[in-house]
């Protein structure tokens, strides 16, 4: 009953996609099901949380193999979210999630869906002439991970993007900051530190490249990713800013898979996710819902001469539970 498809609205395999990879989010829909019941019909119909929970309820009827998200889409839509258009997934993640905390009622549940999701940050900047440094904590949603580096080679793993992210970069020329101790602009040394890490974790493969010429392509080059990924083997002592308890539960297992194919310009997504109740991976591809293996979503890996092929691009992992 758990495996049910959404129907394409029209141009809406993004939205089905994302609905699909919150929904079998357990940690999710147990927070989706403690929500305030808007009074009027008429905030019913636009309260987004309200509309995903009537989805949910309707897919686990399990009568038919798929439903019709028209009333989420509907509700969406009053909130400037448009229909019958191409969305990134990154960009309408975010939008998502930005309704549904803003439009939960209880503080507690807005604090446990912030608890689920966000990333914890510590940005440095050191200036290279002097003592002088500025330290600042930011959260986000997804880890952006620039899939090429600093000389625009292509990067071979997950772990290569993740080491690339938290690279330390000399701020020169151009660049340079003003430092408040030296009273001139001086180069200057920034650096992320990781803080903190959520329940599920979302990295974001920036595989669509923007030219100066305003044209974007996109980058299908082959690379692999984990099923288990542990951030204590991938980063270093520097590049963490957590005590050991933090560090303790750094170690995740892949979720699910949201895969773009086709080009920039024409394309279309699909998820794939791995179910936490039966630990059996399943392609949820609009109405159509299959059982998959490791190899099937392997083949998101990418491939630099099949561009059009499904690639990865959003990675959403989930924490172990501990021994």
């Amino acid at each position: 009953t758990e495996a049910i498809g959404l129907y394409n609205l029209g141009q809406s395999c993004c939205l089905n996609s994302l609905l699909q990879v919150f929904l079998m989010n357990i940690h999710f829909t147990g927070i989706l099901r403690r929500i305030t019941v808007p009074s009027s019909p008429a905030q019913r119909r636009n309260n987004v949380p309200y509309q995903m929970l009537l989805l949910l309820e309707k897919m686990q009827c399990g009568k038919c193999k798929a439903v019709g998200p028209t009333d989420l889409a509907c509700c969406l839509s009053e909130h400037r979210v448009k229909l019958f258009v191409q969305h990134d997934a990154a960009q309408l993640f975010l939008t998502l999630w930005n309704l549904l905390k803003k439009q939960m009622k209880k503080p507690e549940l807005v604090e446990e869906l912030s608890d689920l999701y966000t990333i914890c940050i510590q940005e440095h900047l050191a200036c290279q002439n002097c003592s002088f440094e500025i330290k600042s904590n930011s959260s986000m949603l997804t880890l952006p991970l620039a899939v090429l580096d600093a000389s625009s080679h292509r990067l071979k793993t997950l772990e290569d993007c993740l080491q690339c992210f938290f690279h330390p970069e000399e701020l020169t020329g151009q660049n340079m900051c003003f430092c408040q101790q030296c009273g001139r602009k001086t180069t200057f040394l920034q650096s992320m530190k990781l803080v903190h890490l959520p329940q599920t974790l979302t990295l974001h493969l920036k595989r669509f490249c923007f030219e100066r010429s305003s044209h974007t392509h996109k980058l299908s080059h082959y690379l692999p990713f984990p099923q288990e990924l542990d951030f204590n083997e991938v980063l270093t002592e520097n590049q963490c800013q957590a005590d050991d308890t933090e560090k303790a539960t750094w170690q995740y297992e892949l979720f699910a898979v949201v895969a773009h194919s086709g080009s920039t310009s024409c394309g279309h997504y699909c998820a794939y996710i791995r179910s936490l109740t039966e630990c059996k991976w399943y392609c949820f591809n609009d109405s159509e819902v299959c059982q998959v293996s490791w190899d099937d979503v392997k083949c998101t890996y990418g491939h630099s001469s099949l561009y059009w092929r499904e690639t990865a691009y959003l990675l959403m992992y989930m924490k172990k539970k501990p021994q």
